[in-house]
């Protein structure tokens, strides 16, 4: 799981990376414009093949390396609340510890 912290860090970048969407939603509510912008990067994550999670690590990782830490360490946390073992996990999921 993505923590709050990571997701608002990775949506701000978003915004950051999108001015014309800002000029879009200037005129709204702050709470409006959070919407927008969380509706826009799951459409984004959408589009690009990914689930928001997943965008919001790319956003946020320093580096591949890092990247694929974060991602091991949800995957090991759905594992962990779903009740499985992590390797029936990984063998269920076909995750490669070893993958880039």
């Amino acid at each position: 799981m993505v923590s709050k912290e990571r997701q608002a860090s990775a949506l701000q970048r978003f915004a950051q990376a999108n001015p014309r969407l800002l000029e879009e939603i200037a005129g709204l509510s702050e709470h409006e414009q959070q919407q927008q912008i969380e509706w826009v990067f799951e459409d984004a994550a959408q589009a690009q093949g990914l689930e928001p999670w997943e965008l919001t690590l790319q956003l946020i990782a320093g580096s591949e390396d890092e990247l694929k830490a974060m991602r091991l360490e949800v995957h090991r946390e759905v594992a962990q609340a779903l009740g499985l073992e992590w390797e029936d996990y990984c063998s269920f999921n076909e995750i490669d510890e070893s993958a880039p």
